[in-house]
Formats: structure tokens, C-alpha cells, sequence
């Protein structure tokens, strides 16, 4: 008995085709906003310090923008719910522009008040350039998901490489503008996540939800004519687990790698290095990030999620051991231990977003996306947070320490999971 494929009206867009452009338009805003983003990484922390002058508030930049990032993943993933990926995504990168600005005013004035303010704001551009792997997927061939997610992670790596190493001639552009020389990266997150929303509102079209739900329901519409037809998307009885285990994989390894990303500029200042070399080691994590992101969704869709989620696990553990034992006068064993951290953050992100996406219906896909992001943002937040209360309180090799081996609470997680299927 064979069955044939649900036939899509002409009217519709060839959904193939449509991917391809959508995937380069998303690539384009990718590189723009990977710039924005590393800004409150590489110098959020410095510039608090400054201000306030105590290590003990340093990880509260990174806090906020990351708690930040949850109330703008709730708002860009209810937008994109109601209107579309374009809109949604649009509005988020143009938030964050309006944070970086508040950023740069801040240190004009001097006013820490006002910097944690605009850090909260600017943590959208990093809620929405996560989110924007989500609409990479979403016209994706279940088999192909993974490697959708990860052709749009990947191409942050460009701009997040690149962003903090620019913390030198930015700083020395800033001055020259009247700006304090740690704000000048700041110039370029808000210029560069400004321009990623205008790439997304001009050529973000077909919008890939809007056009993915087209094209679901006219399958749906046909298989109720040809009851034999296969409709390919269903909603199976694993949805829950799925959502649940998608999402602690992801909180679990953005809390870790925010807390040990977080102190390392701080734990290299604290050691005589200076702030290229800090940019040089986050750039290097960044990369790390995101460059393996092609291999990593080419294995989640051949070896499965579960195995690539233990490997983030692993990874973890490792990058947290070294960053302990690495010598504080040692940037090239601090930069591997951040290349790790960053390869195992991207194990997570991949494996995990793709059990979400493969696990939630379209009908309710962008919202459950959103929530799960925020509860990644609260994760970071977390580990933001407390990351300099720790280091004030112990030392930075006693965070990484800590870090890796929470990581290993993924294990049973997945083990358990996968007993039960």
C-alpha cells in the first residue's frame, strides 16, 4: 500500500525555495547582530567595575541583560506568535539598539543607575538573536532541522568574532567622540543591531511561520480529503518530555556558560591582561559558540538529540576544570578553556532547540519557543549574577569548578529520558 505526498496549491510558495532565501536573510541579520552582541559580554562587566569600583557587582551587567533577554524573548515570541517572524524579530534587534544608546549616555554621565537600566533594555538583541534560530527551522524537513538551527547560529560567529576584538580602535573612536573608552563597543552593538532589523523588515519575505503554517494547513486540508495522506507533523504523546527535556538541556548549560564567561574578563583584568586580550579570549569563545554549529546539527540529525546533549555535558565538566587549573597569567590555556565552554553551550543549544522544535506543533510553536527562552534567560541571569558574588567570595577557579560539574546534572536526565522511549 503506498500513499502520496500532500499536494500544496500553486498559490502557495515552493516552501523549498522559500527556506533557501529565508536562510540567507537570516544569515545576513546573523552577522550583524553577533557584533551587537558581544559588546555587553566583553566590557558590560569592566564598565560596572569601573563605576562602582568592586568586583563583588561585576556579574550584574551580565544578569541583567540576560534577565533582560527574558521579558524580550517573551515579547518577540508572542509577536512572531501573532504576526510573524519578521515583525517579531525586527522589533527585538531594534530594542537592543535602544539599549546599547542608553549604555553609551550612562557612561557619558557616569551613572551606573542609568547603565543597568539600558543593559536591562539591551538584552533583547541577545533574546532575539537566539530567537532567530527558531525561524531558521521553521520550513525545515523534520530530518533537517538541526541543521537549519545551526546554519543561523553559525553565522553569528562572523560578527560575534569580530565584535570583541574591535574593543581597541572602538575604544580609541569613542574618545575621540567623547565617549568613555570601555562604552565604545557599545557604538558598534547599537549601529549593528539596527541594521539586522532593518535587513529583516526589508527582505524577510515570505515570513517562514506564516508561510509554514500555510502550508501545514493546506496538508491538513488535504489529508482530511485523502484520509491515506500523511500529514508529517503531528503531535505525539512525547511532546511534554520533549519540551521539559529540550528546555533543561538549554537552561542547564547557559547557566554554566554564562557564570564562567562572565568573570573571565574580570579574573584577566584582575591579572595584568589587558582589554584586547580579554577581547581575544571572548572572541575565541564566541567562535566557539557558534562556528561548530554546521557539525553539530549534521550530528544531532544523524547520531539523535540525546547523544549530543551527553556530549554538552562532558564538555562542560572539561572547560570548567581547565578554566580552574589554567594559570592566570596563561591567555592561551584560558582561551581553550573558553573554545570549550563555548563548543559545549553549542551541544546544548542545538540538541535542545531541536527537540523542541521537532516536539511542538506550529499552532502553538512560537509561544512555547519564547517561554522556553525565557527560562534560558532567567538561567543566565542566574549564573550572571551570582558568577561575581562567588568569584568575591571564593575565587574564579572555585566558579569554574562549580560550573562543570553542574553541568554533569544533564546526564541522568538524558539517560532517563531515553529509557523511557
Amino acid at each position: 500500500m503506498t500513499s502520496t505526498a500532500p499536494a500544496v496549491p500553486a498559490s502557495i510558495p515552493d516552501a523549498a525555495q522559500a527556506q533557501r532565501h529565508i536562510l540567507r536573510v537570516l544569515v545576513a541579520s546573523q552577522i550583524l547582530s553577533g557584533a551587537g552582541l558581544a559588546a555587553g559580554v566583553t566590557v558590560g562587566a569592566l564598565l560596572a567595575q569601573d563605576m562602582l569600583g568592586t568586583t563583588s557587582l561585576a556579574g550584574l551587567p551580565s544578569a541583567l541583560f540576560t534577565a533582560g533577554s527574558a521579558l524580550a524573548a517573551i515579547t518577540v515570541g508572542r509577536i512572531s506568535q501573532a504576526c510573524g517572524r519578521r515583525p517579531g524579530l525586527a522589533t527585538g534587534y531594534l530594542t537592543g539598539a535602544i539599549g546599547s544608546a542608553g549604555v553609551i549616555t550612562a557612561a557619558v554621565l557616569n551613572n551606573p543607575v542609568l547603565l543597568f537600566i539600558a543593559l536591562f533594555v539591551y538584552g533583547a538583541g541577545t533574546a532575539t538573536n537566539l530567537q532567530a534560530r527558531y525561524a531558521g527551522a521553521d520550513l525545515a524537513p523534520p530530518g533537517h532541522r538541526a541543521r537549519a538551527v545551526s546554519t543561523v547560529l553559525v553565522a553569528t560567529t562572523l560578527g560575534g568574532v569580530a565584535g570583541p576584538n574591535l574593543a581597541a580602535p572602538a575604544g580609541t573612536l569613542a574618545e575621540h567622540l567623547g565617549i568613555p573608552h570601555l562604552a565604545g563597543l557599545f557604538v558598534i552593538s547599537g549601529a549593528a543591531y539596527a541594521l539586522a532589523a532593518l535587513v529583516l523588515v526589508i527582505w524577510l519575505r515570505p515570513d517562514p511561520l506564516l508561510l509554514a503554517r500555510t502550508v501545514a494547513q493546506a496538508k491538513e486540508a488535504d489529508a482530511a480529503a485523502n484520509p491515506a495522506t500523511d500529514s508529517g507533523d503531528a503531535d505525539t504523546g512525547e511532546g511534554r518530555t520533549g519540551v521539559v527535556l529540550g528546555a533543561l538541556v538549554m537552561i542547564l548549560t547557559q547557566l554554566v556558560m554564562v557564570a564562567i564567561m562572565t568573570m573571565t574578563p574580570v579574573h584577566m583584568h584582575d591579572h595584568g591582561h589587558s582589554t584586547a586580550a580579554s577581547g581575544l579570549v571572548i572572541g575565541i569563545h564566541i567562535g566557539a559558540m557558534y562556528l561548530p554549529s554546521p557539525l553539530t546539527g549534521w550530528l544531532v540529525d544523524r547520531y539523535g538529540h540525546m547523544k549530543i546533549a551527553a556530549a554538552s555535558a562532558i564538555t562542560l565538566l572539561a572547560a570548567g576544570i581547565l578554566a580552574a587549573t589554567a594559570p592566570g597569567d596563561s591567555v592561551a590555556f584560558l582561551a581553550l578553556a573558553l573554545a570549550l565552554l563555548g563548543l559545549g553551550w553549542n551541544f546544548g543549544l542545538v540538541s535542545g532547540t531541536a527537540i523542541i522544535t521537532d516536539t511542538v506543533p506550529l499552532a502553538t510553536r512560537a509561544k512555547t519557543q519564547g517561554l522556553v527562552d525565557v527560562s534560558i534567560a532567567i538561567a543566565g541571569a542566574t549564573g550572571g549574577i551570582t558568577s561575581g558574588i562567588m568569584v568575591a567570595a571564593t575565587s574564579y577557579p572555585a566558579l569554574a569548578l562549580t560550573g562543570g560539574a553542574l553541568s554533569l546534572a544533564l546526564l541522568p536526565a538524558v539517560a532517563a529520558t531515553a529509557y523511557r522511549r
